[in-house]
């Protein structure tokens, strides 16, 4: 999967895609993801993400950044496991009754 730096955000109105945004990578390609959550963690924000288009159980972790205006945000890769590993345990803590989490 590409990796995604500085990303531009597209929500859908449509109803049936409002968990489903759209992220641009680096490549100029534009890929779409199902929102699952945005956790807080040592004073930044992170959001989790699953794809959308590939059949896959693992989800993406990206740090929302403030954009170049007041109206947009960045999603920048996060190169740190621990911050990785401390953002997920936090998801699964939340949603430990809604999805079921493999080891």
């Amino acid at each position: 999967m590409a990796d995604f730096e500085e990303k531009d955000l597209d929500v859908f109105d449509d109803d049936d895609l409002e968990n489903i945004i759209e992220l641009t990578d680096e490549n100029g390609n534009n890929v779409q993801f199902e929102f699952l959550d945005l956790i807080n963690y040592e004073d930044k924000e992170y959001v989790v993400l699953l794809p959308a288009d590939e059949e896959s159980d693992e989800v993406v972790i990206l740090q929302v950044e403030e954009g170049d205006d007041e109206d947009s945000e960045n999603y920048v890769s996060v190169e740190s496991e621990e911050i990785l590993e401390a953002v997920f345990d936090i998801f699964k803590e939340k949603f430990k009754d809604e999805f079921d989490f493999e080891d």
